[in-house]
């Protein structure tokens, strides 16, 4: 008989590990245990060897649907061994390494309960097992046990105590396992505080009642699994035009929840890899393509052609949308730029204004977690946002970042995510949002010593941006002086490209890919505002290769969210004003900036009055945008004008071959970097305005002819640089035209092109760049 110890490492905690261990030993006829600990799942067994192998085996194949083997080691046991039979062990507390799961959707079994009038979980709508259910909201602290999460205050009643201890059921060890007899309850009340009458509405119960309310156009703020929503009857304008007033959110797209996937293919084109990421455990928000002949309410995602849906994915959501057949609003519960509120109390001072009634429960949220978003182009899936479902799920780094200090990546400003980087693997924070909102950023202070005590992480090395006035850089610093850690400033592009090297498994000793980073903006080596950089980057150092030509951000910040300021100062890069008034004068755009007093706009940025330069992308978009007449004026959230020209863009104009269409950048060398001067292409942009070419087809030309001077460029690094990848990354390719049209054109060059798929390509996959950095830079100065 041989005696082994088997370390399992991974998801292998609260996903119904142990029971499939337990099972297939029983199988197998092995004696031994099996209990959880700070490392993950450890195994004792002891039988033939042939009959342990054959076990190891199966463990792989019948893993549980939220469980990931990440190790597997075996090794002989030579302890003491006094077992009869094969039983499950009380956990074990010890150093930290294992994984936690994220929050999974209610799996078929559940579903099958809750609308089963026969079962005891009928209409209950914390239903849960070890196969869905919450996670990462309710914990506390590792091993994933109850005393240890938020459910510590609901003691099993019997039955629910029977079906916990026995191992061939489904709720096995599900530490949030509860009904209606022990477990948290949702009940109703009004906004008003006056008290809810049954007979003011047909209803099974509480939770039933909402999607009457939901009917009769009420706002309703649901408590669901990581926070609270706004949700309100998406096929009724008058009802999302007073959730977008009461919210004060104007322009910004609502997400959608919908029954099933039928009704979502009223409206929206649904291909197979989308129907996969809609009904599956992180069951995300997925943007699909609007059908155009028949639409919600335009005020549902204005200047859009693309609507954000996602499927129940809480018993509590799946019981509200049981009689209704239209899709409902499901936003953020949270006052405008503030994160979601998550506490009872909370919820009813702030979003009374704005909700008629409040869905409650008792179920303490730990741990806020927002809706993913994702996308799917190119057969690729997208991250735009990641969170719920997939956070903290670790990312698996490439070749030679095995034996690493502990690292902890502060993040970015805006869309910020924080990472934890532990031997060969970075565990990113769930979407905490901007930073400047300081409830928001006491929010990420509070998740930031979650995450350190859950894990256990005392980092040795701590990686910030390199912009001096980040939040998420300035608490680096003061958490690197006050515990005196070392201290990595990254430069913000670099971060990008090192991200997107890192997911796509490029391992750390390879020669530099070229990374373009296009984003917003973000503090450049040079210290001036970076944004549409060509850097030749491996791990460690990176050699800036061709920008944009600078141009004055007039205002400052002003500038993100008023476009016409970036069109002024691209045109004034192009012209004087006095020549843009004789040629121009005519046009709809020129008029408009002559009532801004361009005399002084000039004045501000000759004198550099807080116009600092900018080689953005983001802000190039902005200009464009507002020159044929989109977010002219403003924009309520960043990113908007872009968004809304990529909407209108002309597909046949971008499937035309036709070189005479498209609008000509030029290239210029200067101390060993290109810069891309766009002001000719400013002057085609403006004669096509004065010939009454149409906004769509514009903003079609614009984007084909920027992917065409992107990949110009790209072939003339290569010919005097050595890379054999070339990395999209930033804020800006997200816009699917762009990420589109380079990304073939590059492959069509036989150029290997390197793009997000698993972290966002925005600031939110910024912390991973900037931990893997740190981590080479380590690693290069102890060899």
């Amino acid at each position: 008989m041989r005696m082994e110890e088997i370390r399992v490492r991974g998801t292998v905690q609260g996903v119904g590990f142990r029971p499939t261990v337990y099972r297939l030993a029983k199988v197998y006829g092995l004696k031994g245990e099996v209990y959880n600990d700070g490392e993950g799942v450890l195994i004792r067994v002891a039988g033939s060897a042939e009959k342990i192998t054959a076990f190891v085996d199966k463990l792989y194949e019948e893993c549980p649907p939220l469980a990931k083997i990440n190790e597997l080691v075996r090794s002989q046991y030579l302890g003491e061994f006094d077992f009869d039979d094969f039983v499950i062990s009380h956990s074990v507390n010890s150093v930290i390494k294992t994984e936690i799961s994220a929050d999974a959707a209610t799996c078929s079994h559940c579903q099958k309960e809750i609308f089963d009038p026969f079962s005891r979980y009928f209409r209950y709508p914390f239903t849960n097992c070890t196969h869905c259910g919450p996670r990462l909201s309710i914990i506390r602290a590792i091993p994933y046990d109850r005393n240890n999460t938020s459910m510590v205050k609901f003691p099993m009643c019997g039955e629910c105590e029977k079906e916990y201890q026995d191992v061939e059921n489904r709720r096995f060890h599900a530490q949030p396992v509860a009904c209606f007899t022990c477990g948290p309850r949702a009940w109703l009340e009004r906004a008003d505080g006056k008290p809810v009458i049954a007979d003011m509405f047909s209803m099974l119960d509480d939770v039933d009642a909402v999607c009457t309310l939901l009917q009769k156009e009420n706002i309703v703020a649901i408590k669901g699994l990581g926070g609270f929503h706004l949700a309100c009857d998406a096929t009724q304008e008058n009802a999302v035009i007073k959730l977008r007033n009461r919210k004060q959110r104007y322009h910004k797209p609502f997400a959608l929840m919908a029954r099933d996937i039928n009704i979502i293919s009223e409206y929206c084109y649904i291909n197979d890899l989308e129907k996969q990421l809609l009904s599956s455990p992180a069951a995300p928000i997925v943007l699909l393509t609007l059908k155009p002949d028949k639409k919600l309410p335009s005020s549902i995602a204005p200047g859009q052609t693309t609507l954000g849906f996602m499927l129940p994915y809480t018993p509590l959501h799946h019981l509200i949308l049981r009689r209704m057949k239209n899709p409902i609003v499901l936003t953020s519960g949270n006052i405008s730029d503030e994160p979601q509120c998550i506490d009872n109390e909370d919820a009813k001072n702030k979003l009374s204004k704005i909700a008629d009634y409040f869905l409650l429960h008792n179920r303490d949220i730990v741990n806020r977690v927002d809706d993913s978003v994702v996308r799917v182009i190119d057969n690729k899936i997208q991250t735009l946002r990641r969170a719920r479902g997939y956070a903290p799920a670790p990312i698996s780094l490439p070749s030679g970042f095995e034996k690493i200090s502990l690292i902890l990546a502060m993040g970015s400003e805006l869309k910020n995510t924080f990472c934890l980087l532990r031997e060969g693997e970075a565990i990113l924070s769930q979407h905490l949002g901007d930073l400047e909102n300081a409830a928001a950023f006491h929010a990420y202070q509070e998740t930031l010593n979650l995450y350190l005590n859950l894990f256990a992480h005392q980092p040795e090395i701590i990686a910030i941006d390199k912009h001096p006035e980040y939040l998420s850089s300035k608490l680096g610093k003061e958490l690197a002086t006050a515990n005196q850690i070392k201290l990595n400033e990254i430069q913000h592009h670099h971060a990008h490209i090192a991200s997107c090297m890192a997911e796509n498994q490029i391992p750390l000793n390879s020669k530099p890919v070229l990374g373009i980073a296009f984003d917003g903006l973000g503090y450049g080596g040079d210290g001036t505002l970076w944004g549409g950089e060509f850097l030749l980057a491996d791990y460690c150092e990176y050699q800036r290769l061709a920008t944009f030509k600078p141009i004055p951000m007039i205002g400052g910040e002003q500038a993100i969210y008023q476009p016409w300021r970036n069109t002024f100062s691209q045109l004034i890069n192009a012209y004087t004003w006095e020549e843009i008034t004789e040629k121009y004068k005519d046009l709809e755009i020129i008029k408009f900036l002559e009532t801004k007093k361009p005399k002084l706009l000039n004045q501000i940025i000759e004198k550099g009055i807080n116009s600092p330069l900018t080689s953005s992308v983001g802000r190039l978009f902005d200009a464009v945008a507002a020159a044929i007449g989109i977010c002219r004026e403003q924009c309520t959230y960043e990113g908007q004008a872009a968004i809304e020209m990529e909407a209108i863009a002309d597909l046949n104009i971008l499937n035309n071959d036709k070189e005479t269409l498209n609008y000509f950048f030029k290239f210029e060398k200067s101390a060993n970097i290109y810069y891309i001067d766009t002001s000719c292409t400013w002057r085609q942009i403006l004669n096509d305005i004065k010939q009454q070419i149409s906004p769509s087809e514009i903003a079609a030309k614009f984007h084909k002819s920027l992917a065409i001077s992107i990949v110009t460029i790209v072939k003339k690094l290569r010919q005097e640089h050595q890379f054999d990848h070339v990395a999209l990354t930033g804020g800006v390719f997200q816009n699917r035209i762009l990420l589109e049209q380079v990304k073939m054109r590059l492959e069509k060059s036989k150029i290997n092109v390197l793009t997000h798929s698993k972290v966002p390509a925005n600031d939110g996959g910024l912390s991973l760049g900037q931990s893997v950095i740190a981590a080479a830079k380590y690693l290069k100065k102890i060899t």
